[in-house]
């Protein structure tokens, strides 16, 4: 692991605009320096699926544009 690892977006919660899925670079938009911003997307455990318009939480920044995501808990989750 990096020393100066780049914390900025782990625990944000970002819409899946791409689907994430294990082998595939999916893409999620996330809220980043006073705007809204596209990250690449990969799932964190490498297994997980996630379709486009799901809510999920980034558990891991990798710079300059890549995140590794996983599933929004309940608690976290918008009422529907």
């Amino acid at each position: 692991m990096r020393k100066n690892v780049d914390r900025s977006l782990t625990g944000k919660i970002g819409r899946v605009t791409g689907r994430i899925a294990p082998d595939t670079i999916g893409e999620v938009m996330l809220p980043y320096l006073g705007g809204i911003m596209a990250f690449h997307a990969h799932p964190f455990d490498k297994s997980s699926d996630f379709p486009v318009g799901a809510e999920v939480l980034v558990i891991y920044f990798d710079p300059p544009q890549t995140v590794y995501v996983d599933e929004l808990p309940d608690v976290l989750r918008h009422a529907e």
